[in-house]
């Protein structure tokens, strides 16, 4: 059994700064790539950003310049930095990881989701 813990949001001002967290746990053999999404009020679920084993980071356009995603291997964690939030950066956020678990076979794990909103 793999379990992705989420945490970290909540309420914040406009151009306000907010760190995510997300823990993987259970019976894991390796941790590929891990990722973030958002999930906004009526929409879809949208990539935010992703980094791979090696720390290759990825970003959606929007989000270049003020997010930042990293990973601590030993702790089978990824974060995001959020910075200079806006009120269309509120949502539901979600961690994502491909996880080799009782077989070398990665599948995808999400997280519950923890929710941002930026306030104006």
């Amino acid at each position: 059994q793999v379990q992705l813990v989420e945490s970290g949001g909540g309420l914040v001002q406009i151009g306000e700064s907010l760190r995510l967290s997300c823990a993987a746990s259970g019976r894991i053999l390796r941790i590929y790539d891990m990722g973030w999404y958002r999930q906004a009020p009526g929409g879809l679920r949208d990539l935010v950003a992703s980094i791979t084993m090696d720390g290759n980071a990825y970003y959606a356009d929007s989000m270049k310049g003020r997010f930042t995603i990293s990973r601590d291997n030993a702790k089978n964690t990824v974060y995001l930095q959020m910075a200079s939030l806006k009120p269309e950066d509120t949502a539901v956020y979600y961690c994502n990881a491909h996880i080799s678990s009782l077989t070398p076979t990665a599948y995808p794990y999400w997280g519950q989701g923890t929710p941002v909103t930026v306030s104006s």
